[in-house]
């Protein structure tokens, strides 16, 4: 598991961690900031970790954990809506294994992931700052949830380093958006090449190199498009519409990520 994630245990954790746990049989992960005393604040949709308003919800979310209808006693249910929540940290696992996402890692490291959404090369914030907006955003909210285009793991790392894209892209900003849509993009893309490979070993080589690639240039710590913004000017943006979620194309180019759009 040492390719695919970072495991830890619950008392090496402290306030301003990424934490991730895994969900569907490894197809996605869900992400939070943990900010102390066994409380994660994270990014959900209804109270929901996952939603695209299309069938691929069903896989993900019926082939999820399954909830309890025990409430729990230390957590608020999450009201009607989408937005940013608090939960204890067992209720943010769902009985998954927790997990530490990986900062200003090396590009050798980086590639060798077999799954993006478990590390970047971007650096993070002082502990105090991330949970300064992690509990800032809890209050005044993130804007609409969206699994490809604004969802939990970019609320995350956007707690870590302050950091948006500030153009629109191909593809979700998250590493998990291009590691679902990245393979079979990958595929895609490597079958041009067809002719300059002279088998199927070939061929799965130059996919793997396609997905790999994909993923560095999509990484927010290589992008070029992302500006550093304060989540009280984040959330009076995104009140006055000046920021907003961009609708992404999928297109034969590398993906780039783009979450949040900022607009003059």
């Amino acid at each position: 598991m040492g390719l695919l994630s970072n495991r830890v245990q619950r008392e090496s954790l402290k306030p301003g961690d990424h934490i991730y746990s895994w969900r569907a049989a490894y197809i996605y992960a869900h992400h939070g900031i943990y900010v102390g005393d066994d409380k994660v604040i994270h990014f959900t949709r209804r109270g929901q970790e996952v939603g695209t308003g299309t069938v691929l919800d069903v896989l993900l979310i019926s082939s999820g954990p399954a909830r309890s209808h025990q409430p729990c006693s230390t957590c608020t249910p999450p009201e009607e809506g989408q937005g940013v929540m608090s939960s204890c940290l067992n209720c943010f696992l769902s009985g998954g294994v927790l997990y530490r996402f990986e900062y200003a890692v090396t590009p050798a490291l980086f590639l060798a992931k077999a799954r993006g959404g478990t590390c970047t090369l971007a650096v993070t914030d002082p502990d105090d700052a991330v949970v300064h907006r992690a509990k800032y955003l809890l209050e005044n909210g993130f804007g609409c949830y969206n699994l490809f285009k604004n969802n939990c793991e970019d609320f995350a790392i956007y707690c870590k380093t302050g950091l948006l894209v500030v153009e629109q892209g191909t593809l979700g900003q998250s590493g998990q958006a291009v590691s679902i849509i990245g393979g079979p993009l990958a595929a895609v893309l490597s079958t041009p090449l067809r002719l300059v490979t002279t088998n199927v070993y070939g061929m799965v080589a130059t996919a793997v190199a396609v997905y790999c690639a994909s993923r560095y240039v999509a990484d927010i710590g290589m992008r070029k498009d992302v500006v550093k913004i304060s989540a009280e000017d984040l959330t009076r943006r995104l009140a006055t519409g000046s920021l907003q979620v961009v609708e992404p194309q999928i297109s034969a180019t590398p993906a780039r990520g783009s979450p949040l759009l900022l607009t003059q």
